[in-house]
């Protein structure tokens, strides 16, 4: 069955660093765009970070761009997100994705458009 599983999540203070897993089982995980978007209540979903297919290019939201890194190790079917020196603004539920744009993307918001999610992991920032 294919799927994404995401762990890491959790609460630290503001500062603070996390680090969020995605595990991809039964499909070959080398061949797409990966990502991270976010949703926190009441708020639309923001695309944070797309990866692509072999890790070379990667995407930033301007909203996290230099405090978080997003990371691929296609040998173990897992990605990663870094994240450093969390704000409280960064609290949502935090969401991997495989991408409709296949094997690159053009901007963190790509990751918007998916068609495999994970079920989601908490992140809360207290200040």
């Amino acid at each position: 069955q294919v799927q994404l599983q995401e762990s890491g999540g959790g609460l630290v203070q503001a500062g603070g660093s996390l680090r969020l897993s995605c595990t991809a089982f039964a499909f070959r995980f080398g061949e797409f765009a990966m990502g991270w978007f976010r949703q926190a209540p009441g708020k639309e979903p923001e695309g944070i970070s797309c990866i692509s297919y072999n890790g070379g290019s990667t995407t930033y939201a301007d909203s996290v761009k230099g405090r978080f890194t997003i990371s691929r190790d296609n040998a173990n079917n897992t990605m990663y997100l870094w994240m450093d020196n969390l704000k409280p603004e960064d609290t949502a539920m935090y969401y991997c994705v495989r991408t409709l744009a296949r094997d690159v993307c053009a901007a963190a918001s790509a990751v918007l458009g998916w068609n495999v999610r994970g079920q989601g992991t908490q992140v809360t920032v207290s200040s």
